[in-house]
C-alpha cells in the first residue's frame, strides 16, 4: 500500500512541474510589456485611438461626400457669386471720368454772361454745320422726283327712291313710305317690305297721299337724310 502511494505521488509532481513550466510562458510576455519603455506602449496602443491626420480626414470626409453628392455645385456658385459684373457708367458719369483725366489746365472762372456766351457760339456753330450737311444731302439727292398721280375721286352715285307721302304736318319734312317688293333667293317668293324716311321738302309742296321720288343727300337733321326731287302723281 505504501509503496502504491509513493507512486502516485511520484507521478502527480512531474505532471505539476509541467503545468508550471507551461504556465510561466504566458506569464513573461507581461513581465516583458512591464519592462518596455512607455515609447513602445505609445506605438502599439494607437491600435485604438486615431492619430490626429485620421481624425481631420474623418472629418472632411463628410464635406467630401456631401460635394460629391450634389456634384461639385456649390464651389461654382460660391466662385460665380463673388465675381460683380461690372457695371457700365452712365453718360453723366464718363464725362466726369474725362473731365478728371483732361491733361489741358483748368480755365479761369467765368460768369453768367461768359457762359452765356460760349453756349450761343456753340449752337451757332452747330446749326451751321447742320445747315451745310443738309444742303450736301440735297445735292446728292437732286430734285424730288414726280410721285404717283392721285386717283381721281369719281362722286358716288346717289340713291332715288320712289315712295308715298305718308305725314307732312312737319314743317319743310315729309315722311315718305318706300315699298320693296322682291324675289328671295332661295325660295324664289316674293317677299315686300318697306320702311318710312323723312326727306326735306324746302317748299312745302308735297301733301299726304302723294306719290313723290327722293334722292339721297348729306345728313340735313338727326333724322333727314332724303330730299324732295319731285313729285310724280298727286293724291285724288
Amino acid at each position: 500500500m505504501a509503496d502504491e502511494e509513493r507512486n502516485d505521488q511520484e507521478q502527480e509532481q512531474p505532471e505539476a512541474e509541467a503545468t508550471e513550466a507551461e504556465e510561466q510562458p504566458q506569464e513573461a510576455p507581461a513581465e516583458v510589456a512591464a519592462d518596455t519603455p512607455a515609447e513602445e506602449e505609445g506605438a502599439d496602443a494607437p491600435a485604438d485611438e486615431p492619430q490626429p491626420d485620421e481624425a481631420a480626414a474623418e472629418e472632411a470626409a463628410p464635406e467630401q461626400d456631401a460635394a460629391e453628392e450634389s456634384g461639385g455645385e456649390e464651389p461654382a456658385a460660391e466662385e460665380s457669386g463673388d465675381e460683380e459684373p461690372a457695371e457700365e457708367p452712365t453718360p453723366k458719369q464718363r464725362r466726369k471720368l474725362e473731365r478728371s483725366r483732361a491733361t489741358e489746365p483748368a480755365r479761369p472762372p467765368r460768369g453768367s454772361e461768359e457762359r452765356a456766351a460760349e453756349r450761343a457760339e456753340r449752337r451757332s456753330s452747330a446749326a451751321a454745320s447742320r445747315r451745310r450737311s443738309r444742303a450736301r444731302r440735297r445735292e446728292k439727292r437732286g430734285e424730288p422726283k414726280a410721285g404717283t398721280p392721285p386717283a381721281e375721286r369719281e362722286a358716288a352715285k346717289q340713291k332715288v327712291r320712289q315712295g308715298t307721302v305718308v305725314s307732312s304736318a312737319a314743317a319743310k319734312t315729309i315722311s315718305v313710305r318706300l315699298e320693296i317688293t322682291r324675289r328671295h333667293r332661295t325660295y324664289e317668293k316674293v317677299v315686300r317690305r318697306s320702311s318710312t324716311v323723312h326727306a326735306h321738302d324746302e317748299r312745302d309742296e308735297a301733301s299726304e297721299g302723294d306719290i313723290v321720288r327722293v334722292v339721297e343727300t348729306r345728313p340735313l337733321s338727326r333724322t333727314k337724310r332724303w330730299r324732295l326731287l319731285e313729285i310724280v302723281e298727286r293724291a285724288r
